[in-house]
């Protein structure tokens, strides 16, 4: 059974967000860091990328395949988390305190996600 923390917002692609402020923290959840296996290397975007809801946002690879996370938000890159260019296998650990990207939003942006119990009930929870 997969960990969905209540506090959070989720997309049918299996990415997590929060927001705080003008910002949003996006990564992946419990349930994609399980089927991905093992996390070897993730290809952050740069600084300054402006990125609309459903664009490709980076790419994580495993031992067993790469897949492309979704932006679940428009936004810009204003910072990738730098922990997991050395050490991507902290995504498996622990993949709702180890977030893969800070977007900024525009001042009012509404971001629409799947609730908790929407997101458990697409994963057959």
């Amino acid at each position: 059974m997969s960990n969905v923390p209540d506090n959070l917002k989720y997309t049918k692609t299996h990415e997590w967000f929060r927001t705080e402020g003008n910002a949003a923290f996006i990564g992946i959840t419990d349930y994609a860091q399980h089927q991905l296996t093992d996390v070897v290397y993730v290809d952050f975007p740069k600084k300054g990328e402006i990125k609309k809801k459903g664009d490709v946002l980076l790419t994580i690879e495993s031992v067993k395949s790469a897949e492309d996370v979704y932006s679940p938000v428009d936004g810009e890159v204003l910072e990738v988390n730098s922990e997991l260019a050395t050490k991507p296998e902290l995504v498996n650990q622990d993949p709702y305190k180890y977030w893969l990207v800070k977007l900024s939003l525009k001042p009012g942006t509404q971001a629409a996600g799947l609730s908790p119990a929407d997101y458990k009930k697409h994963i057959g929870e």
